[in-house]
């Protein structure tokens, strides 16, 4: 768990650092701030799917099923 929330904070703070480049260069093209933006979303949301997915395994393995 501390490995996701280690990964989560490194892109915040990555994205952190792009935007107030991007508000420090305005003139920069959209597309590459917006490519950024989608990129970091989309390994956050890989990074949440892996934490929900290891978590339902884990539940999974611990139900009983009444057998020996």
């Amino acid at each position: 768990m501390i490995f996701e929330l280690e990964a989560l904070r490194r892109m915040m703070s990555m994205l952190a650092a792009r935007l107030s480049y991007i508000r420090a260069h305005p003139d920069d093209g959209y597309s590459t701030e917006a490519v950024i933006v989608i990129a970091l979303l989309v390994a956050m949301a890989v990074t949440a799917v892996g934490v929900i997915a290891a978590k339902v395994i884990s539940t999974a393995h611990n139900i009983s099923t009444g057998g020996s």
